[in-house]
């Protein structure tokens, strides 16, 4: 009798992007790099987004035919975070500050993240050594009932908190034993000093969590319904993996989930500890380093919906470039150059996928006109979002909302008057309102080079493209083909500069002024001359999304490296999501309030001591508990943990004297699985 072979446990990766939603299966088993078994698209439904997990699983499921019970660990990258601080979305939430006066709201925006959420002003904190000025909360108690009504949760934040948390430890415990609402700590989130924007983080930490509460249920909802019974993990905004039970308490940190994990997904397929990776999307291209096989992270904190917050995050920069940007012609020039961006468009290609004759029996028309016009090949239609939404548009966006409906209505017949047309971009930026128009989507499907949707329609939109007048008065164009392979060569160009704009960045040049200096753009160009100039990276490029392989093709001679294209690179995200490592840390804090005493901050304690190798050693045994501990809260039982220490000391006639010493401890592994 044989004896049965036990399988290799499989792992599903899931990444919800701006349009699509992707899943991946991915089994150890297979060589060094693992194995994708099935992986699966389906458009994101921001709505809810468990029905595109649900579509993208489920296909994926089907493309492999597994039993889902084989699946023994799922891991998600969310957008959700991200795109709710961008549009200023999240529960409404009472700040608490204790210690802090009124004119405290007015640094690093916190009065503008604020908005019209109540705030309540507390006595009491604490200085640099964690000494406590007296608190007194009853002011708070009795708002309390009356805000616990109002109110989807609280944050704290108190006067050096770091260096002794005991104040926001007390409103924390009596607005829970009051309200029974959820309450967000500042020291819970960050060690660092700087008490306005540790209140910032805290603030839009506490308005996430009910977003990743109702995100994290439907996904456990869905993986019961499908048999799935595996642990499920979230990336964070560093690329690390935390428990879904312990993103739900700091959401904030999932902020640049998604670029992070597609950073940890390049590694992986690649092997590549040093490089330049660039995402490109359909509506943007993220381009961030890798350095000794990490993301670089923002050292100044993540930045998200234009404020600048606490919460360690990949240095990713994003630029209005990708597969379904605007195509537009530079005005007034005698060669006007070919424009991308930063616009979406719904491609040509598409719309008449999804529209048909709706959308060719306008192009065709516009193509038998005489003479061309700006606004050829350019449609409108409804995006389909609740009519609700379209609440207090003015009378001139309510009558244009009302004309056009669910089939693309030609915008040269749609418009009569130019300021019209600032009308309609006013109901596009609202989210009303698509655009169809001619994108670089099209003038691949023009050229063979992308079939996925209706190749005849991108035709007729690169004809009337091509149709447009330059400064003399002739066609830009001599053909559909000809305009098409001009604008996939300047998607490459312009993403050769963001490439360059990026490293110039990280080398502490102005990235953008740098790569749009005439020297740059010589050397890019290859351009001939008597001073020969010529640019490249130090490393290579790994180029990511579904249409990495075309539009970086002819990268490597702009960039002066490689470029890598894994095979699996329109998932990546997923991919990252999968693979990734649990990561963690904590930190003390040991300085001297007054010579020969010793004090250590760590965590939720503060302890005093008299000599300062006690100290160290007693801050380097919290750390590593701490370490230890949220190690395992965050999804791992095999951590290893590495501890750093970092003196300020000075000397005074000879005398080396103590101020200070910071103590961090790492605690990193891969996460626990179902058995």
């Amino acid at each position: 009798m044989t004896a049965k072979t036990k399988s290799s446990p499989l792992f599903l990766g899931i990444d919800t992007g701006g349009t699509y939603t992707d899943a991946v299966l991915w089994s150890e088993a297979g060589g060094a790099n693992g194995k994708v078994l099935a992986k699966a698209k389906a458009l994101t439904t921001r709505h809810d987004l468990a029905v595109g997990i649900s579509g993208a699983v489920n296909a994926v499921l089907q493309k492999a035919a597994t039993d889902p019970a084989a699946i023994k660990l799922v891991s998600m990258s969310t957008t959700l975070a991200t795109n709710a601080l961008v549009e200023g979305q999240g529960g409404r939430v009472a700040l608490v500050m204790i210690g802090f006066s009124e004119g405290d709201l007015a640094r690093d925006g916190l009065k503008a993240a604020l908005g019209t959420d109540p705030v309540v002003f507390c006595p009491g904190g604490h200085d640099v050594h964690g000494n406590a000025a007296k608190l007194d909360l009853s002011g708070l108690e009795a708002a309390l009932p009356e805000l616990g009504a109002s109110v989807s949760g609280f944050a704290v934040c108190a006067y050096f908190a770091t260096r002794n948390p005991a104040h926001e430890l007390s409103a924390r415990n009596l607005i829970r034993d009051i309200t029974g609402l959820p309450v967000t700590a500042s020291h819970e989130l960050s060690a660092k000093l700087g008490g306005p924007r540790r209140a910032l983080t805290t603030l839009l930490n506490a308005r996430l969590i009910s977003m990743i509460d109702r995100l994290v249920a439907a996904t456990d909802g869905f993986l019961a319904a499908r048999g799935i019974a595996a642990p499920l993990m979230v990336v964070r905004g560093d690329g690390a993996l935390v428990s879904a039970a312990f993103a739900r308490q700091r959401p904030i940190e999932t902020i640049l989930s998604g670029p992070a994990a597609s950073l940890v997904g390049a590694r992986h397929m690649t092997g590549l500890d040093n490089a330049v990776v660039s995402d490109i999307g359909g509506t943007t291209t993220d381009v961030a380093v890798l350095d000794q096989g990490r993301p670089r992270l923002d050292p100044e904190g993540a930045t998200v919906g234009g404020f600048r917050t606490m919460v360690e995050a990949v240095a990713m920069r994003t630029f209005g470039l990708g597969g379904d940007s605007e195509v537009a012609l530079e005005d007034g020039a005698l060669n006007p150059r070919i424009l991308l961006g930063p616009r979406r468009l719904v491609p040509l290609a598409l719309a008449g996928m999804m529209h048909g004759e709706a959308v060719t029996v306008e192009l065709e028309r516009q193509i038998r006109a005489a003479n061309p016009s700006r606004m050829d090949g350019r449609l409108a239609v409804r995006t389909g979002v609740p009519q609700r939404l379209a609440a207090g548009l003015t009378g001139a966006e309510a009558k244009l909302y009302e004309l056009i409906g669910s089939t693309p209505l030609a915008v040269d017949r749609l418009l009569t008057s130019n300021a019209q047309n600032a009308t309609l971009n006013r109901l596009v930026s609202r989210g009303l309102v698509h655009v169809a128009g001619f994108t670089p989507s099209d003038a691949a499907h023009v050229l063979g080079k992308q079939a996925n949707w209706d190749a005849a329609t991108a035709r007729l939109g690169a004809e009337l493209f091509a149709r447009r007048r330059d400064g003399r008065g002739q066609a830009i164009a001599a053909s559909p083909e000809a305009i098409s392979e001009r604008v996939l060569t300047t998607l490459t160009r312009l993403s050769a500069e963001v490439v360059l704009e990026t490293a110039f960045a990280e080398d502490g040049l102005d990235g953008a002024a740098t790569v749009a200096h005439a020297l740059v753009q010589r050397a890019v160009d290859s351009h001939p001359g008597i001073a020969r100039l010529s640019v490249a990276l130090d490393r290579p490029v790994i180029g990511l999304g579904a249409s990495a392989p075309l539009h970086y093709a002819g990268l490597p001679p702009l960039v002066g490296h490689d470029c890598v294209v894994p095979e699996d690179t329109d998932v990546a995200n997923a991919l990252g999501a999968v693979v990734g490592q649990v990561r963690v840390s904590a930190e003390a804090r040991v300085s001297q309030p007054q010579e020969g005493l010793f004090r250590v901050a760590s965590g939720e304690s503060v302890r005093d001591f008299n000599d300062e190798a006690a100290a160290i050693a007693a801050a380097e045994t919290y750390v590593r508990a701490i370490a230890a501990g949220r190690a395992r809260d965050a999804g791992t039982d095999s951590a290893e943990i590495e501890i750093a220490s970092e003196f300020r000391v000075s000397t005074v006639e000879g005398q080396r004297m103590f101020i200070e010493a910071h103590v961090v401890a790492v605690a990193s592994g891969r996460p626990r699985i179902a058995v």
